[in-house]
């Protein structure tokens, strides 16, 4: 049975961590997330359990979200003993307005950082994620300004979140060319609802040594099984993603005929494997290639206590098939010629052929 303290390296470097994350992005977000003494219980549960990697934002709740980290991780002296995430890229707070108070620019890069730092109360942040690519700034800024950190020892490692894969491989590539800090690590969203990922990022990690932290592994909570399909298609209940999905972000519009097909599926693996949806989609995530830590957001702390139960979870081969089978990609162009039918008997000639791995 998998624990908290079943540790592992993050990607291809010596940054270990726990096979579950806590995010806390409903950290000082009353409205749909918890109050400051819920996230503090939340957060001394995930750390009784053992676990040891928090993951976090300076536009998180406009920084609301590190400063309560500061006062959780000072009062248990636990700076040595947790990896602290953070990120940097969004526009928030007094900043709107400002093209240099966002995005992935040395300037903001640096305001950002040196905000993060002391909101956290800190001097170095152990992994800096940039949290989104802005389309504009050059992979070798961003690369060079990342590593000059890492040597100043500002930050310890860096990753990157929601970004193209071959931005991704391209900043990794001139990373291993010039022998400088390369990123260790991607962040992306990824739950049996949104598996894109799987047709570039997942090779792409895999092959450049970045380990995958998954965010939003049950879509907001619709994996848990808490929405109810009405007549119209969309889904009724309480928590984040009724009060977020009439809105602009995309990543909450999770009430469609494809995304209710999985949730069927997966009631009925959780059925015969007699354990809850939340975990078993969990346990589903945790055990696809590539990836390293599951980012879980929680409300309450029965809450995380039951994700963390998903590392108990074993789900059969059947059990997993059918789970793949149901929210897989759509094979669109290129990518069926990299497997199935085209590529067996026209790439090689009707032989199965493995590579090497």
């Amino acid at each position: 049975m998998m624990k908290l303290t079943d540790f592992r390296t993050l990607g291809r470097s010596g940054l270990i961590v726990s096979p579950l994350c806590l995010g806390t992005m409903t950290m000082g977000t009353p409205r749909w997330g918890s109050a400051d003494d819920v996230s503090e219980a939340i957060f001394n549960a995930y750390i009784d359990a053992g676990g040891n990697f928090i993951d976090t934002a300076d536009a998180y709740a406009v920084g609301r979200s590190e400063e309560l980290l500061a006062e959780y991780i000072a009062k248990r002296s636990l700076r040595d003993k947790v990896v602290l995430a953070t990120k940097f890229t969004m526009s928030a707070g007094d900043q709107a307005g400002n093209p240099n108070g966002s995005a992935n620019g040395r300037k903001n890069l640096y305001r950002a950082l040196d905000a993060s730092l002391r909101r956290l109360k800190t001097d170095y942040i152990d992994l800096y994620w940039m949290h989104a690519w802005d389309t504009v700034t050059p992979a070798e800024e961003v690369l060079q300004s990342l590593g000059d950190l890492v040597r100043a020892g500002k930050i310890r490692y860096f990753g990157f979140s929601d970004v193209p894969a071959w931005y991704a491989a391209k900043v990794a590539t001139l990373a291993q060319t010039h022998n400088v800090p390369g990123p260790i690590a991607l962040q992306l969203e990824y739950s049996l609802t949104e598996r894109t990922i799987e047709r570039e990022h997942v090779d792409c990690a895999r092959e450049f040594g970045m380990g995958i932290t998954p965010w939003s592994p049950l879509a907001s909570g619709f994996l848990a099984g808490k929405y109810k399909r009405e007549d119209d298609g969309k889904g009724s209940g309480e928590g984040r993603l009724a009060v977020l999905a009439g809105g602009n972000n995309p990543a909450f519009h999770k009430y469609t005929e494809r995304n209710w097909k999985t949730l069927d599926a997966l009631r009925e693996v959780a059925a015969e494997a007699g354990k809850p949806m939340a975990q078993v989609a969990l346990a589903w995530a945790s055990a696809r290639p590539g990836v390293t830590s599951l980012i879980l957001g929680a409300t309450k702390v029965e809450q995380l206590q039951d994700n963390i139960a998903s590392l108990s979870v074993t789900l059969t081969a059947e059990q997993l098939a059918k789970l793949n089978e149901v929210g897989a990609p759509e094979l669109v162009h290129p990518y069926m010629f990299f497997t199935g039918m085209l590529r067996r008997e026209r790439v090689f000639g009707g032989t199965d052929v493995t590579g090497w791995r």
